[in-house]
């Protein structure tokens, strides 16, 4: 009995943590977090769980602090800190990988 309920939860957290590809950008107004910190904003993730964004060769882990973007195409927008942990402020605009 305990196998079969560890199999469904095993289940349950992976159809949860899915793996979402599309273009990111970033805010440059306001909302930049506290002291540099990697936020960002996503539609439907829940405020305060953590995102692993990836863009080449790097990859961070920001917090979820806000909600968008609202640009057809784009899955996230990141603070300026955690765009520049990316490398990715003078492209502005991103194919990334967020898990």
């Amino acid at each position: 009995m305990l196998s079969v309920c560890v199999a469904i939860f095993s289940l349950a957290v992976v159809s949860f943590a899915h793996a979402e590809s599309g273009l990111a950008s970033y805010y440059g107004y306001g909302k930049t977090g506290k002291n540099g910190e990697l936020t960002c904003a996503h539609r439907t993730r829940p405020f305060g769980s953590v995102l692993k964004v990836s863009y080449g060769s790097r990859s961070i882990q920001c917090r979820v602090n806000d909600r968008g973007p609202f640009i057809r195409g784009r899955i996230v927008d990141l603070s300026v800190p955690a765009a520049r942990a990316l490398g990715m402020m003078s492209a502005g605009v991103v194919r990334v990988s967020v898990d």
